[in-house]
């Protein structure tokens, strides 16, 4: 697959400690030896972090975690099984896929193990899986500014609910580009949930 490139279309970090472009400074920061994975793992968290502050939600981590990243829940008076609804999210992270995938889906693939768990159907509590796309480098994971805070590049998200398995220890699934997973995609989840529907 495709290694993630930087995206020629986000604004550029225009100043960092002393004034200077990243590009212009003599030595690069001194990032700490924690593995790249783990370092994926920390940003998609902060992702989720972000999409739920502005939609509205609480967040939960189960402990032990039993293949389930974390419960996010929503309170509104609009919903009608209950005044709060709850989806359990499963998060993965890749730099192996461009940034803007083209067509109407990419391609991910997961162990069985977990496509059981997140095919599962019917449930109590739905599932959803969100994919991070990232760059490679660190280096290009967070652009800071006066007005903003870009994290890139982009997550998006499905329900695998149904979906069978068709490989032997993994299987391929499609990831639709049309989800792309914000606070208003969120809501959105959660309004459906909260009606008594599907994700």
């Amino acid at each position: 697959m495709a290694l993630a490139q930087p995206n020629p279309g986000s604004p550029a970090r225009t100043e960092d400690h002393g004034g200077k472009p990243p590009q212009q400074r003599s030595t690069p920061p001194l990032r700490g030896t924690l593995a790249t994975t783990a370092c994926m793992e920390t940003l998609q968290v902060g992702y989720l972090h972000a999409v739920a502050a502005a939609a509205g939600c609480s967040l939960s981590q189960p402990f032990p975690d039993n293949g389930i990243d974390w419960h996010v829940s929503h309170g509104a008076p609009g919903h009608t099984v209950d005044d709060e609804v709850t989806i359990k999210v499963q998060l993965k992270c890749t730099y192996q896929i461009p940034p803007h995938p083209p067509g109407a889906t990419f391609s991910f693939t997961l162990d069985n193990a977990h496509l059981v768990k997140l095919a599962r159907t019917p449930v109590s509590v739905h599932k959803i899986l969100v994919v991070m796309l990232v760059p490679r480098s660190q280096d290009d994971w967070l652009r800071a500014g006066h007005d903003r805070l870009d994290l890139r590049h982009c997550c998006y998200w499905t329900n695998l609910a149904g979906h069978p398995v068709t490989g032997r220890h993994r299987t391929t699934v499609r990831i639709p580009t049309s989800r792309i997973f914000d606070d208003r995609a969120l809501c959105d989840i959660m309004a459906r949930v909260g009606a008594g529907g599907r994700p």
